[in-house]
């Protein structure tokens, strides 16, 4: 028998990412929004959006951001839509409203897990990260009363302190030296020109990056998780080394050809194909 540690747990069938065709268009009613730079309308919670069509699909999806709808665009539920629909409800063929409190149980979880998936590469964390994926994934397979009972904000506690770990062994020497000044953890930082900045490294947890000029910005082992990149100029900008990325944080922002992104993302197809 080999002496080898072994490796992190494989990841499992839980999706991490939304198929819209799997799902019954729950992120279209259950949620209530007001009208502002992401929605053009006020819409009641479990009130379906007026551009939905029967079959329960977007009737403006090609042209969401042209009416308004940018937020629409930004939102993933990270799989937890059709995990809803297939999983918690049986592959149920009608909206039932219980269907939407597993949404927000499960949404969050979902996205803990695309998370964890990049944590347990960790040399150090990666068994901590892997531990906790397995227990989430029991948890996203319960059913509805179940899922009323699981503490998100517990989940997501515990997650924060494995990326905590995982995003310092990152920094651990570090070739840019003293990184001192650069956490940035929910920092204000909307509008503002971030170019000269050496961020390399930098903690950005949470961070309002609105409108924040980073072109070129080398985000090398930058820690991004929960950083608000909405109208983020991100054009020829090194995100592919950036730690805890999701992709509606990249489709919240504006690329270009030149920008690099995580291997285990994909580059959202509204990017423009080069700088100017």
């Amino acid at each position: 028998m080999s002496g080898a540690p072994a490796g992190p747990a494989p990841r499992s069938a839980a999706p991490r990412s939304a198929d819209c065709s799997r799902c019954l268009a729950l992120c279209c009613v259950g949620p209530g929004f007001a009208a502002s730079a992401d929605f053009a309308i006020d819409k009641p919670a479990g009130t379906p959006c007026p551009h939905l069509r029967a079959d329960h699909a977007c009737g403006i999806h090609a042209q969401l951001h042209e009416r308004g709808f940018p937020g629409c665009v930004t939102f993933d539920c990270f799989g937890a839509g059709q995990q809803v629909v297939e999983v918690t409800f049986g592959g149920a063929s009608r909206r039932e409203p219980a269907m939407f409190a597993a949404l927000e149980v499960l949404r969050p979880l979902h996205e803990v897990l695309a998370l964890l998936d990049e944590a347990v590469a960790s040399p150090a964390h990666g068994r901590a990260a892997a531990d906790l994926r397995a227990r989430v994934e029991e948890m996203v397979t319960r059913d509805a009363e179940a899922l009323g009972t699981v503490d998100v904000g517990a989940v997501r506690r515990e997650a924060g302190a494995v990326f905590d770990g995982m995003v310092a062994e990152a920094h651990a020497g570090h070739p840019s030296g003293d990184l001192r000044g650069r956490d940035l953890r929910g920092a204000d930082l909307v509008g503002q020109d971030l170019r000269r900045r050496d961020l390399r490294a930098a903690r950005l947890r949470g961070a309002l990056l609105l409108g924040a000029d980073l072109r070129g910005v080398d985000l090398d082992r930058a820690e991004m998780l929960g950083a608000d990149l909405r109208g983020a100029d991100v054009r020829g900008a090194r995100l592919a080394g950036a730690l805890l990325v999701t992709g509606p944080q990249l489709v919240a922002a504006r690329g270009d050809a030149a920008t690099t992104v995580p291997a285990h993302l994909r580059r959202p197809p509204h990017w423009i194909p080069s700088a100017p």
